[in-house]
């Protein structure tokens, strides 16, 4: 059975994500595809993939213009759809996490839903329509899968968690040893950016979306500054189409072994050309992340995990 993909006459896509596609000339390949893949609402797949997580990250951004990356967690079933135009999330932020900042009635909100272990990720924007005590409700706008590049496939399972217990939470203006050793290591990290131009239409909201490498494979530049290489993707440009017209983002790193998370936001900027590029194996454009502020939150996310299966799309990449 062939699921209805887009039905609007506008495109999927915003100006910002439209200007890059016509600068890497895909725009009318592409613009088929989103109106095959991208839907207004979740197909009954998608709501049973949701239903079936443990963990999903979120995307907002703050009164002052910041997003912000996170991570909410739960018994598989605390994400729900009553119909497939309505996610309900019953969780609560973790303790540190903006979320707790940045949630209210009204704002624009993106969901990764991402499996680790079988490398399955779907996406979702929308607005949040209702708050209370156990969660919040979000209206559909988008709705999409991705491809399973780039994902270190991981296991986990849900450990004992008490949010009333003492986290130590500290605050980042400038990348410490700690923040670096994390950076550094990490394979996985997550962005958020977004688009919010006024009367925007079903194109504009926040979308978190998942980067991989090995290793190594982000370089820091001194105390402020991360050099992170983008690799060949669904040319959707999501990510970079949204920094096209709002050059902010927030990133999340965590750390698979201790359960620390590390919030950052900040300026960023896309690098198209030049002999920067191939210092990075793999890439094809770059992205300068500079550090506004931050959060590091030690043994935070109530989730143990395997020891990661690398991607085998990372063969050609570097660190």
């Amino acid at each position: 059975m062939v699921i209805p993909g887009w039905t609007k006459t506008e495109s999927p896509f915003h100006e910002g994500e439209l200007a890059i596609q016509s600068r890497l000339n895909v725009q009318t390949q592409i613009d088929k595809q989103g109106r095959r893949i991208i839907r207004e609402y979740l197909p009954e797949q998608f709501r049973r993939f949701f239903a079936q997580l443990p963990y999903v990250t979120v995307g907002t951004v703050d009164a002052m213009g910041n997003p912000w990356a996170s991570i909410l967690v739960g018994e598989p079933g605390f994400l729900s759809t009553p119909d497939r135009y309505t996610l309900n999330v019953n969780a609560s932020p973790l303790p540190g996490d903006p979320l707790a900042m940045t949630l209210a009635l009204g704002i624009d909100i993106g969901f990764l839903g991402i499996e680790l272990h079988t490398r399955r990720r779907n996406r979702l924007n929308g607005v949040v329509t209702k708050t209370h005590r156990e969660g919040f409700e979000v209206q559909v706008r988008q709705s999409f899968g991705n491809c399973p590049q780039y994902i270190q496939a991981r296991t986990s399972e849900l450990g004992e968690f008490d949010s009333r217990a003492p986290r130590t939470i500290n605050e980042v203006s400038v990348l410490s040893e700690k923040e670096k050793t994390l950076i550094t290591s990490a394979d996985t990290f997550f962005i958020a950016t977004a688009y919010q131009a006024d009367a925007a239409g079903a194109a504009s909201g926040v979308d978190v979306s998942h980067r991989g490498g090995k290793p190594g494979f982000i370089r820091i530049d001194g105390g402020h500054t991360l050099t992170v290489p983008d690799f060949a993707g669904n040319r959707h440009y999501n990510t970079f189409g949204n920094l096209q017209v709002n050059p902010r983002a927030g990133l999340l790193f965590i750390d698979f072994t201790q359960g620390d998370l590390l919030y950052l936001t900040g300026a960023a900027n896309v690098i198209w050309e030049g002999s920067e590029i191939a210092e990075f194996e793999g890439a094809e454009r770059l992205m300068h992340f500079h550090l506004t502020k931050g959060y590091c939150v030690e043994n935070s996310l109530p989730l143990r995990w395997s020891a990661p299966v690398f991607s085998p799309f990372l063969e050609n990449t570097g660190t």
